[in-house]
């Protein structure tokens, strides 16, 4: 070997050294460094000369920097991960629900309930007692203003969490266009096994799991920039230097026909829900004449009445509606009929769709199925389900169970206060309900009233009275034998529409010229002729109790339950009585009073679309919505936890193979440290050599 050779020997020791000691340091530096993975350098040995004797070697030279990463423990940390940042998130947001459904203190909406029908019950001791009468109306504001300010809150939260939601997808988006960037420039710079690109891969995981904290992805890395982020479901966010995009967009609804259908038409609808809707036709047909059934949760299941039968609903040609749920639906601009099996699905709500340049967006919303589990086609985890979870699955459903509450509430006490009398008689009694379709049969959905499905075929009871002599001028049930179908004494729920009692009432014989009906926007108003006055008496069909004629509270559910107005002008047209037999309304009579007071312990039955809750007082039905909100932040605590504990245990494993250790990088800089000084004097070695060489000459 010559001394050249020596001299190339040490060269290339020292700088393979001074390599391994700046990675070192390098490694040391970044020691906090989030994302960072630890670096060495891998050292190959130069190659050989055969000489007389045996291959002389000539030394050694830094082949690379290698990255430690296991990509295997990186796909399980992503699960986990994100598994855990939505149970997180799930608690943080229902910590604030289950604050509001505290009922710890005495002023909850259940202590005003028990208020409540504390009153009626002193009422009913003394139904004459204006002071009594004024307590029944304070405290009565007061639970429909605690009812209104619990949806309110959600409401809010709901709005909030929307928020949070578009502020979440914007970020995925960056993200998603960085990561694509990044594999850009992997494509341009990396050259595995010569110039390893190991800050643009730590730079693109560290993106990965922050886009891994918003939503459950998977990733498929066949090197350098050929790189694929998919959630879980299978959606394609990122293909190689390709990002596509998140949109979070507002209710809309979609047509999924059959191959034979050759429907045309369009579907409408008003209001907004915490659920998806879908339509599915059960009898093809024209608009009109076709029927529908309607699912929540994606086709697993359809809704039914209280006796288990599927519901089936009407199409309706706009402007004409059918209510189904918290929805108005019609269908327009439709020349060819609809096919048994036709679909269409309605996002009554602000959703989360994925957009790509070749289909049209699709809806990958969390959902919930019947059965609890998530539907594993849409997004499941991250930060992003868990917001989508609490806004629609649970804040959704509580205030579903609210307004059920704030409904059977209302039905149950206004279908007693309408049948009873106050201690004055009316002169007028106008509703507070309006019905949108006044000559759709008010059993009916087409009729868009709330309790339609309350209503029962039977009759009801008017008496008139002489406003100067209080002496009983006529008295009876109404007649609804002159309107359609003809000779039919009594109201039928599936046939009477508004009109049709406002017609009844009129063309009545007995009530001529005593009283008259009338529609006012779209409510009934009942007034007195000339000095007479009325009540009404028994009503076996519900009809006054839907349409808030003489009822106590008015409103369409918890959103906007409240005291009919004339009650807090007048206290005396609380209805602590009832006609009784002789036709008289007595200001002692309490039996109205003492019937709504039996409501505090009366089993009604709750009816909710998704499920009717039977055989539960009032109270004990709220009380379950209390038990409901902290059962499940109960659960999201414990999930988050467990989860928290997986994650960080893979976390753990993963830092034992990436992280930096500073002990093990400066027992490995004096290592290197030392190489650097024997490389060096093996090149003055060298120097020295070539000096005595020289000094031969002389």
């Amino acid at each position: 070997m010559s001394i050249s050779s020596l001299f190339n020997l040490g060269w290339n020791a020292l700088n393979g050294a001074q390599s391994a000691i700046q990675t070192t340091g390098n490694n040391i530096a970044n020691v906090n460094t989030p994302g960072y993975s630890r670096q060495e350098v891998r050292f190959e040995e130069a190659p050989t000369l055969d000489k007389f004797g045996g291959q002389m070697g000539q030394g050694v030279y830094a082949a690379e920097v290698i990255r430690h990463f296991n990509k295997f423990l990186f796909s399980s940390y992503l699960d986990k991960y994100s598994t855990q940042q939505r149970w997180e998130k799930q608690y943080e947001e229902l910590q604030g629900v289950e604050n509001l459904f505290n009922e710890a203190n005495t002023s909850g909406i259940n202590a005003a309930l028990t208020t409540f029908f504390n009153d009626w019950q002193e009422l009913s001791k003394r139904p004459d007692d204006k002071s009594v009468r004024e307590a029944l109306l304070a405290h009565s504001d007061n639970l429909t203003k605690l009812i209104r300010n619990a949806d309110d809150t959600m409401l809010r939260m709901q709005q909030e969490i929307d928020q949070q939601i578009g502020q979440d997808v914007d970020a995925v988006n960056d993200m998603l266009r960085s990561i694509a960037d990044i594999n850009r420039q992997l494509n341009i710079h990396d050259d595995p096994g010569r110039n390893n690109a190991n800050t643009l891969y730590d730079q693109r995981d560290q993106l990965v799991r922050k886009l891994a904290e918003k939503l459950d992805v998977t990733v498929v890395d066949n090197g350098g920039g050929n790189y694929t982020v998919n959630t879980k479901a299978g959606q394609t966010l990122v293909d190689g230097t390709v990002a596509y995009e998140l949109r979070f967009d507002g209710p809309k609804s979609e047509a999924q026909l059959t191959t034979t259908s050759a429907f045309d038409g369009t579907l409408e609808f008003t209001g907004s829900d915490s659920s998806e809707y879908t339509l599915e036709v059960v009898t093809g047909g024209a608009v009109g004449t076709a029927t529908y059934r309607v699912s929540l949760d994606g086709g697993q299941t359809w809704l039914k009445d209280a006796d288990g039968n599927e519901l089936h609903y009407t199409t309706q040609t706009s402007p004409t509606t059918e209510r189904v749920k918290g929805l108005d639906i019609s269908f327009t601009g439709a020349t060819q009929p609809m096919s048994a099996g036709d679909r269409f699905t309605i996002t009554p709500k602000s959703g989360l769709y994925w957009v790509t340049p070749t289909r049209d967006p699709l809806n990958v919303t969390p959902q919930a199925l019947s059965d609890g589990t998530d539907n594993t086609s849409r997004i499941t985890g991250g930060s992003l389900g868990a917001l989508f979870t609490v806004r629609d699955d649970k804040i959704g459903e509580y205030r579903d169970k609210l307004d059920a509450f704030a409904n059977t509430l209302m039905w149950e006490v206004n279908r007693i206060h309408s049948q009873g009398a106050g201690l004055e008689k009316l002169a007028q009694s106008a509703g507070t309900t309006k019905v949108p379709n006044t000559t759709a049969s008010l059993g009916s959905p087409t009729a868009g009233i709330n309790f339609h499905d309350r209503l029962q075929d039977g009759n009801i009871g008017i008496y008139v009275y002489d406003k100067t002599t209080g002496a009983v001028v006529n008295s009876g049930s109404i007649d609804f034998s002159s309107v359609v179908p003809p000779g039919l004494a009594n109201f039928s729920k599936d046939d009477h529409s508004l009109q049709d009692v406002v017609d009844a009432i009129n063309n009545d014989a007995k009530f001529t010229g005593l009283i008259t009906a009338s529609i006012k926007d779209g409510k009934l108003v009942v007034d007195g002729v000339g000095d007479n006055v009325f009540s009404f008496g028994a009503d076996s069909t519900g009809v006054l109790a839907a349409l808030g004629l003489n009822t106590f509270f008015q409103g369409s559910g918890a959103a906007d339950i409240a005291l009919r107005p004339e009650l807090r002008q007048n206290t005396g047209l609380i209805n602590a009585g009832q006609v009784n037999g002789a036709s008289e309304g007595n200001s002692g009579d309490n039996n109205s009073a003492k019937e709504i007071a039996a409501l505090a312990t009366k089993k009604v039955t709750v009816s909710m679309f998704s499920s009717n809750s039977g055989n539960q007082s009032l109270s004990e039905f709220y009380s379950s919505i209390v038990a409901v909100v902290g059962a499940d932040t109960a659960s999201a605590k414990f999930n988050k936890a467990f989860h928290q504990a997986m994650s960080d245990d893979i976390d753990s494993r993963m830092s034992s193979v990436s992280g930096v250790n500073l002990d093990e990088e400066m027992a490995s800089l004096v290592k290197f440290q030392h190489s650097y000084k024997a490389a060096a004097k093996l090149v003055t070695t060298a120097d020295e050599m070539f000096q005595v060489l020289l000094g031969l000459k002389q």
